[in-house]
C-alpha cells in the first residue's frame, strides 16, 4: 500500500499511509486510537475507497473496490467487533457467500457445510457444533469463528484487528499456533494489537502509524516496547500507571447473598466512597452478569442490594441511573453508544431529563456540556456534531465516559474500560479514574489484564463460577494468587 490518503468530513484519517506486507509473515501494525489503522486495512478490504494511492497485490495494481472484490482477490478481514449473524448457525456464518452446493438445481449442502465448519475449528482446537446458531455461543467462540470464516476462502492476506481480546489464554497460544501453520502456508498475517507483548511474541515485523501516517517499519528483533511506545504516542510516557493513592470514605454499595440462577451464586461485597475496587476473573466467571444486575439490567432471583445503607431493588436501567449507578459497558458499539447519533446526542442521552426547558431539549446547553467533555477528556473529533461511527474505537469509549459523568453518577461500573484502547488513551483513562475517586466517585473496575487490577485498585474481588473465591488487598495481591482464586484453587475469602 502506497501513500494511502482518505478523508471524511473534518478528518483526514490517512495521510499517505504506506504499508508493506510479505507471504509468509505476521506484520504488527500498531498505532494510537485514531491514528489510522483500523481505516488502512478498511481501504485494503474494499469497506472504504481511498482518496489517494495504490494498493498492489502480488506484483500486481488492483483496485480494491468492496469487501466481495477483496475477498475474490484473497484478502479478508476479522474485525474487532464481530460480523456475524447471530440468528444463523456456524456452519452458515463460516460459508456465508461461498456456500457448498450440490446437484443440477444446486440445493444448499448443510451437511457438508457443517461437517466441513467443525474439521475447521478442530484444526485448531475448537469443538463446535456446526448446527449451533451464533448467538448461543460465547464471545470468544465466536472470534472462532471469523478466523474459520478467513481459512474457508483460502486467503492470501488475512487481516486481524484486535483478534486477542476477548480470549484466554489457551484460547491465545491456539490462536498463535494457528497464526504460525498460516504463515508456513504462505498466509500474510496483519495483526494489529494493543497489547505489545503479543506483537514480540508472534510478529515478524512491526509498522507503526501516527496521525494518519507511517512513521516506522523495522523487525521486532530490532525494536522494545518502549521505543514503540515512543514511535506511538510522539513522547515519552514517564508514569503509565498514575503513584496516587486513594482515601476511601464511609460504604455506598453494598450487596448480600445476592444470586441469580444459573449465573451468580451467593454474592456478597461492598463498595466505598473515593476508591477503586477491581472484579476479575476468567471469562464467563459471572463479571458482566453481576454488573447487570448492580446496574437493573437483570434482575436477581435473591439477596438484597443497599444503596447508602438503605435497601434497594431496581426494576430497570433508568432506576439505577437516576439513584447515581452509571455502567460502562464491555460492548461499547451495541450497548454504550448509538452509531448513527452525534457526539452531542449520545453525551447527553443518558442525562437529558436536566437539559428540557418547555417540552423541549435545550441544544445550546447540550453542546456547551459537551464541548467541556471534549476538551476534559481529549476527545479527538471536529465537532459535537459528528457522528460517533466516524470516530476511532478509543475515541467513542471516551464519549461513552462522557455520558456517565454527565449523569453525575455516585457510583461507576468500569467493564473492561481499556479493552481496545491504545498505550496512551489508557494511561488517559487512569488519570481519568483517580480523579473520580479522589472526587468521591466509587468505581468498580471489571478487568482481564492483571497488571492493570494489580496497579490501580484499593481491593481486587476474584469470580469464579459465579461466584466470588476471594478478596485481596493491593498490597498482598500477586497475579499468581488471583490466577489460584481465579481458577477456584483457593478457598474463599471474606469480602
Amino acid at each position: 500500500m502506497t501513500d494511502i490518503t482518505k478523508e471524511f468530513p473534518g478528518v483526514r484519517a490517512l495521510d499517505g499511509a504506506q504499508l508493506s506486507v510479505e507471504a509468509g509473515e505476521c506484520h504488527a501494525l500498531v498505532g494510537e486510537n485514531g491514528a489510522g489503522k483500523s481505516t488502512l486495512m478498511k481501504v485494503l478490504s474494499g469497506a472504504y475507497h481511498p482518496d489517494a494511492g495504490v494498493i498492489i497485490l502480488g506484483g500486481s495494481v488492483q483496485q480494491v473496490t468492496s469487501p466481495i472484490v477483496a475477498r475474490k482477490l484473497g484478502i479478508t478481514m476479522i474485525h474487532q467487533e464481530l460480523n456475524l449473524l447471530p440468528e444463523m448457525t456456524v456452519a452458515e456464518n463460516i460459508f456465508l457467500g461461498h456456500e457448498i452446493v450440490r446437484g443440477p438445481l444446486r440445493w444448499l449442502d448443510k451437511r457438508a457445510m457443517e461437517n466441513k465448519s467443525e474439521e475447521l475449528l478442530a484444526s485448531f482446537g475448537q469443538k463446535l457444533s456446526g448446527r449451533t446458531l451464533v448467538k448461543k455461543i460465547s464471545l470468544a467462540q465466536q472470534q472462532m469463528v471469523e478466523i474459520a470464516k478467513a481459512i474457508s476462502v483460502q486467503s492470501k492476506v488475512i487481516i486481524m484487528d484486535e483478534p486477542s481480546a476477548i480470549l484466554t489464554d489457551r484460547e491465545l497460544a491456539e490462536l498463535f499456533d494457528l497464526i504460525g501453520r498460516l504463515k508456513k502456508q504462505g498466509v500474510a498475517i496483519v495483526y494489529i494489537s494493543h497489547r505489545l507483548e503479543e506483537i514480540f511474541s508472534i510478529c515478524d515485523r512491526v509498522t507503526v502509524m501516527r496521525d494518519g501516517k507511517t512513521v516506522h517499519t523495522d523487525q521486532t528483533s530490532n525494536v522494545t516496547q518502549d521505543q514503540i511506545i515512543r514511535l506511538m504516542v510522539g513522547r515519552e510516557i514517564e508514569q503509565f500507571f498514575p503513584s496516587q493513592h486513594s482515601n476511601p470514605g464511609g460504604e455506598i454499595l453494598r450487596l448480600e447473598s445476592v444470586t441469580q440462577r444459573g449465573k451468580l451464586h451467593n454474592i456478597n461485597l461492598s463498595l466505598r466512597k473515593g476508591e477503586i475496587a477491581g472484579l476479575t476473573g476468567l471469562v464467563g466467571a459471572g463479571r458482566t452478569e453481576l454488573a447487570r444486575v448492580i446496574f437493573g439490567a437483570e434482575q436477581a432471583d435473591s439477596g438484597q442490594m443497599f444503596l447508602d445503607g438503605r435497601p434497594v431493588s431496581f426494576r430497570s436501567p433508568r432506576q439505577a441511573i437516576d439513584a447515581g449507578i452509571g455502567l460502562l459497558t464491555e460492548d461499547r458499539k451495541n450497548q454504550g453508544l448509538v452509531l448513527s447519533m452525534m457526539v452531542r446526542e449520545n453525551t447527553s442521552m443518558a442525562s437529558l431529563v436536566r437539559l428540557v426547558k418547555h417540552g423541549f431539549v435545550d441544544i445550546r446547553a447540550e453542546k456547551e456540556a459537551t464541548r467541556g467533555y471534549i476538551r476534559d477528556l481529549q476527545i479527538k473529533t471536529p465537532s459535537t456534531e459528528q457522528k460517533v461511527r466516524n470516530l476511532s474505537g478509543g475515541t467513542q469509549q471516551k464519549v461513552v465516559l462522557a455520558k456517565w459523568l454527565f449523569t453525575k453518577s455516585r457510583v461507576l461500573i468500569f467493564d473492561e474500560p481499556t479493552r481496545g484502547i491504545d498505550v496512551g488513551a489508557k494511561a488517559e483513562i487512569y488519570q481519568l479514574m483517580w480523579k473520580l475517586v479522589a472526587q468521591g466517585i466509587a468505581i468498580l473496575m471489571i478487568s482481564s489484564e492483571l497488571i492493570e487490577v494489580l496497579k490501580m485498585c484499593d481491593r481486587i474481588l476474584v469470580m469464579h463460577e459465579g461466584e466470588i473465591t476471594g478478596e485481596l488487598k493491593q498490597a498482598e495481591a500477586t497475579q499468581e494468587k488471583i490466577i489460584a482464586m481465579a481458577m477456584g484453587l483457593e478457598q474463599p475469602a471474606s469480602c
